[in-house]
This record gives C-alpha cells, sequence and structure tokens, in this order.
C-alpha cells in the first residue's frame, strides 16, 4: 500500500480567505483594540495612540526580517534587553613590575667582549647573544604568570 507524503508542511494554510489563522489574529487584534481606543479617548489622542497599534499588527501579520517572522525579533529583542549580560575576556595590559624592568636595563646594558676585529663579526655575535638572552626573558615571563 502506498501513501501520499505531504509536501509542503512549513507552509501555513490559509484559513481566512488569503490569510493564516496567526495574520488574522493579529490583524482582528490590531483592530479591535484600536477601536476600543478610538471609543474611549478623545479622538485626536486615539489617534497617536492607534496608529502605532496598527503599525505594530501589520507588522506582526507580514513583515518578515531574514526570513523569520517579526515576532521572533521581537522576542529575540526582549530576551536581549531583559536577559543578563555575561562578558567572558576583558584583556587589560599588565604592569611591568620592578624586577622586570631592572632585568631588562641589565640585558641591555650587558658588555659584550670582542672576539675579532672584524665588526661583522662582532655584530653577528652580539644580535646572537642579545636575542638569546631576550628569548630566556621571555620565556622567564611566560613561567610567571
Amino acid at each position: 500500500m502506498q501513501y501520499q507524503v505531504p509536501q509542503f508542511i512549513e507552509i501555513e494554510d490559509k484559513i481566512f480567505g488569503p490569510f493564516t489563522f496567526k495574520q488574522f489574529l493579529y490583524l482582528v487584534g490590531g483592530g479591535g483594540i484600536s477601536f476600543v481606543i478610538w471609543q474611549l479617548l478623545p479622538t485626536f489622542i486615539a489617534f497617536l495612540i492607534a496608529i502605532p497599534i496598527i503599525i505594530l499588527s501589520v507588522a506582526l501579520a507580514f513583515y518578515k526580517k531574514n526570513n523569520r517572522p517579526f515576532i521572533a525579533l521581537l522576542e529575540s529583542m526582549f530576551k536581549y534587553s531583559l536577559g543578563g549580560k555575561l562578558y567572558v575576556w576583558k584583556k587589560e595590559p599588565k604592569k611591568a613590575t620592578r624586577t622586570q624592568e631592572m632585568e631588562k636595563k641589565e640585558i641591555e646594558s650587558l658588555s659584550l667582549p670582542r672576539l675579532s676585529d672584524s665588526k661583522l663579526k662582532d655584530i653577528s655575535w652580539s644580535l646572537g647573544v642579545k636575542d638569546s638572552l631576550y628569548a630566556e626573558e621571555v620565556d622567564r615571563n611566560k613561567r610567571s604568570s
């Protein structure tokens, strides 16, 4: 026996003419609230209050942002604004301590012996020694922090 598989299960059924049940409720609710406000309040004040309600009900019924209904956007907005915010990481620059500053000055003021008369060899040797001393200092700082 073969069964027919539904094809468009994500699309809501149109129950009230071109409107789905949710769209119909949003429009009737916004219209009903606007009508009650129009009857109870003076015309000018009712107009100022009813226009945003009508705009909200039309947006709830028809507006979609990134293929998501407007109600989901409002829900996310309220959850974010009312919920707690947790900041996990804030990087703050470390302050250099006296011992680190003194070690750095000692390394810079370290006198290097002359090995040969060639200036190029002296420079390359001094760079190698300073680099290795600096690398040792960085390693010590990493271990201490």
